[in-house]
């Protein structure tokens, strides 16, 4: 079999004024990664850019819309058995002061903020598990920690 053309996916890691990171469980429909905890995020449609479509993915599957910048974290190739691709992950990451009670969960089992060192220990999606370990503690994460404890 030939592997088809790669695909795009953008997703957003946002921090929480603890230093937590908002996940979804995936409930066992989707054809990657079912039952895994992952970043919000999704495909990006032809014509958009990576940002444009993170920023739509959060707001599609959470019902936030971020007004404020997105900071560029990383592009990462993720192998996906289903599609037998490997495929482009565009990962971006914003401090929010939002809690729980704030995240509208719209597409999986649910969406809630973790703490780093519980997130690490969760059944991740794959590109979860190649973002979450570097980003978790770095200097971007605390930076968007205190930005999200200084938002009003």
């Amino acid at each position: 079999m030939t592997p088809g053309p790669a695909h795009h996916f953008a997703n957003v890691l946002l921090v929480d004024p603890s230093g937590a990171v908002l996940l979804q469980e995936r409930d066992s429909r989707p054809a990657l990664d079912p039952d895994c905890w992952g970043l919000p995020g999704g495909h990006m449609e032809p014509g958009e850019t990576a940002e444009f479509a993170a920023r739509r993915e959060l707001a599609e599957e959470t019902g936030v819309e971020l007004a404020g910048p997105l900071q560029h974290w990383a592009d990462v190739s993720v192998f996906h058995e289903a599609y037998g691709t490997d495929d482009v992950v565009h990962t971006f990451a914003a401090g929010t002061p939002l809690g729980d009670a704030d995240i509208d969960c719209r597409e999986g089992r649910q969406m809630i903020f973790v703490p780093p060192d519980d997130a690490l220990l969760l059944p991740l999606t794959q590109s979860a598990r190649r973002i979450l370990p570097a980003f978790l503690g770095s200097p971007l994460h605390r930076r968007l920690q205190e930005d999200a404890c200084a938002q009003p």
